[in-house]
């Protein structure tokens, strides 16, 4: 499957952004997905996952209860609702693609249970 991200942009501190990542070539409710970040210097960190449905999301704590994430199987596309940013949040994101039989729970949050991964979109929160 392929995967296109877009939607990021420089925003000034509490303010908010959507990311959104494109899927195509296969079935795409077939897959769970998450978003990762990677910072200048730091590791791929996990944000955010959903389970193929829709029904189950999993959120770092760095970001809970300020981002959501969500997808929309009809049009093959998955969603990061980004709010209440903070300079911390800069970073560039990646969406990625899981299959829906490689297990779940603590599988999302690991960059090596993916199999596809997007090129990553630039978000930069000013202070």
């Amino acid at each position: 499957v392929q995967l296109q991200a877009s939607g990021g942009r420089l925003v000034q501190a509490g303010g908010s952004l959507r990311l959104s990542c494109a899927a195509s070539g296969r079935t795409f409710n077939n897959y769970g997905m998450g978003w990762f970040r990677q910072a200048p210097g730091k590791e791929r960190e996990f944000v955010a996952g959903i389970s193929w449905s829709g029904a189950i999301s999993y959120y770092a704590n760095s970001v809970k209860g300020r981002f959501t994430i969500s997808r929309d199987n009809a049009k093959n596309t998955v969603y990061l609702q980004m709010n209440s940013l903070k300079p911390e949040d800069t970073a560039v994101y990646y969406c990625a693609a899981r299959p829906r039989s490689a297990g779940s729970g603590s599988y999302y949050f690991t960059p090596s249970k993916y199999d596809y991964w997007g090129q990553g979109t630039q978000v930069t929160v000013s202070s």
